[in-house]
């Protein structure tokens, strides 16, 4: 029954981790427009952070890190009171999972995600040519200039700034001489724009969440590199079946105890689990980079 409730925690944290560092950051946000769906004309709308430290850059959907107060609350009165609570009503679900590491000097490009309990990571490094052209405008309060390059299947327009002395941008763009302050694709499937900025003092690239979970040994924050095609190909099991790991601990007498927390038995709460991460998976079907280098190959 304790390898259960792990379970429940580390479904409830799936999103989080990476490496720890204590140095100062600079944070910015991009609100990225996106479609989810192919074939819908719905637009999502979330925010993104790009921080970026003296050795590397981490971007990642800013859904769990701004929650983290949530969480630490709610833990430590779950450690309090020595009771569970069902969070899975209190936590947002973040809209993608990944965090993309840009290291310096050489700016390659690390992707970073969990499947179930660990943290894999594979480099990915796209050559992006850009085009810079004289084209000028404002973006927000910050004096940008025009750049198109062709990336991942799409044709996209970029506005930099040189007033902000780094050479990236969010997800895997860089590469201009000047931060990114806006990015979109031709078909305007995903657009992203600097909606601020600040200053973070003993950075800590691991949130609540990350350092709880290892606390109680329930996943690791140890990054395993591997190949993309390795990754993809367990990511896609993973997809399949989230539960896999803890299946053999879903017996009958479990599932048919009362759950925690709830008025519910531990089989119902499963069953709600398991369509929260379902829904996240089919949520999107529309990436980012709808066309893979090795896609090219084959053409």
């Amino acid at each position: 029954m304790k390898k259960l409730f792990s379970v429940f925690l580390i479904a409830l944290f799936a999103f989080a981790g990476a490496q720890e560092s204590k140095e100062t950051a600079n944070r910015f946000f991009y609100e990225l427009t996106f479609k989810p769906k192919k074939d819908s004309v719905r637009m999502d709308k979330i925010i993104t952070i790009l921080d970026i430290t003296p050795k590397k850059s981490i971007y990642q959907d800013y859904t769990m890190p701004a929650q983290d107060s949530i969480i630490k609350i709610q833990i430590e009165e779950m450690e309090k009171t020595k009771s569970f609570k069902d969070m899975t009503k209190l936590i947002k679900w973040p809209k993608f999972s990944y965090k993309i590491i840009k290291n310096y000097p050489d700016m390659k490009v690390q992707y970073v995600d969990r499947i179930s309990r660990n943290l894999f990571s594979y480099e990915d490094d796209p050559k992006l040519q850009w085009n810079i052209l004289p084209e000028k405008q404002k973006v927000g309060e910050y004096n940008a200039q025009k750049a198109t390059t062709e990336f991942g299947g799409r044709k996209w327009t970029a506005w930099f700034s040189s007033d902000i002395p780094f050479q990236d941008g969010p997800y895997k763009f860089k590469g201009l001489p000047g931060l990114i302050v806006k990015v979109e694709d031709a078909d305007k499937n995903y657009s992203w724009q600097l909606s601020g900025n600040k200053k973070i003092e003993n950075y800590d690239e691991l949130s609540y969440a990350d350092k709880i979970n290892a606390k109680m040994g329930m996943m690791s924050n140890t990054v395993t590199p591997t190949s993309k095609e390795k990754f993809l190909k367990s990511y896609e099991g993973y997809k399949a079946d989230p539960f896999a790991e803890s299946r053999p601990y879903m017996t009958a007498e479990n599932m048919s105890r009362p759950m925690p927390g709830t008025d519910g038995t531990v089989g119902d709460f499963m069953k709600r689990l398991e369509k929260q991460v379902k829904d996240f998976f089919g949520s999107n079907d529309n990436p980012i980079e709808k066309e893979q280098p090795s896609d090219k190959k084959k053409k």
